[in-house]
């Protein structure tokens, strides 16, 4: 199978436009030492990420013909490429406890994915630079109130400054997908954490969006114990709360949870 295939079974699409890969990689900061390209293929980013972090620059690549590319016209990269797939990598194995930007061309049908590891991992990944089917870019970076504010904007707002760059026309891909695409930049934060539970925060989070049509009171009837949410809180629905709104309210349940 060729690379290309390979790409477009995986859900990737070759970036051919040059203006588009140079200012995607300009836009990554030296906020860390080291950057990390998810996804490098044939080198579209890659190239012009050596020019500015050098042996800095790390990349993590499942396609076996792409890996056997770089290493052949991107020879001073082959220390740094980790054969195999992003989200079954051990980021501590390779990295320790060093800070890393991370950044790429992602797989459409495993971006989501992708940030929640990066979540996972939010104390060592302290920029993101990704480009997305554009709907999930916008979703990323939708304020509370939207249509497209939904589980993802909150858990990745709560921890990361965000921020929409640009479109990307399908015509700039090889082959072209069928949806445009956005690139984004997410900054983290400097809060070490949110001030409440986060494994309930979470909790809280994808049950009021999975019912997200019910007003909160309902949405969330179950997490509560039979005690009642504040009558400001329990009339809205979850597209209408800020990540800060649900920090809050998951320290309202955990505490009407312990009384």
């Amino acid at each position: 199978m060729s690379s290309v295939r390979a790409k477009k079974r995986l859900g990737q699409h070759f970036l051919k436009d040059e203006d588009i890969a140079a200012k995607i990689a300009s836009t990554l900061e030296h906020s860390t030492e080291k950057a990390l390209e998810i996804g490098p293929g044939m080198g579209s980013l890659t190239k012009y990420l050596l020019k500015d972090w050098g042996e800095n620059l790390w990349v993590s690549e499942v396609d076996n013909e792409s890996v056997e590319y770089l290493k052949t016209y991107y020879p001073e990269l082959k220390p740094n490429i980790i054969y195999g797939d992003f989200l079954q990598l051990d980021l501590e194995s390779n990295f320790g406890n060093e800070k890393i930007s991370v950044i790429g061309n992602f797989p459409y049908n495993i971006s989501s994915q992708i940030l929640f590891k990066a979540l996972d991992h939010k104390d060592m990944i302290v920029q993101i630079v990704g480009m997305f089917q554009k709907e999930v870019a916008k979703r990323i970076c939708s304020p509370a109130g939207n249509r497209d504010y939904g589980i993802l904007s909150v858990l990745i707002q709560a921890y990361y400054e965000t921020e929409y760059l640009f479109d990307v026309p399908p015509e700039s891909f090889i082959p072209p997908p069928a949806v445009n695409s956005g690139v984004i930049k997410l900054l983290r934060k400097s809060n070490s954490s949110l001030g409440c539970d986060e494994l309930l925060f979470k909790k809280v989070v994808k049950t009021a969006f999975n019912q997200r049509r019910k007003k909160l009171s309902n949405a969330l009837s179950g997490l509560i114990e039979g005690h009642k949410i504040r009558t400001d809180i329990g009339h809205k629905r979850a597209e209408q709360l800020s990540w800060q709104d649900f920090v809050d309210l998951t320290n309202a349940i955990a505490d009407n949870n312990h009384n």
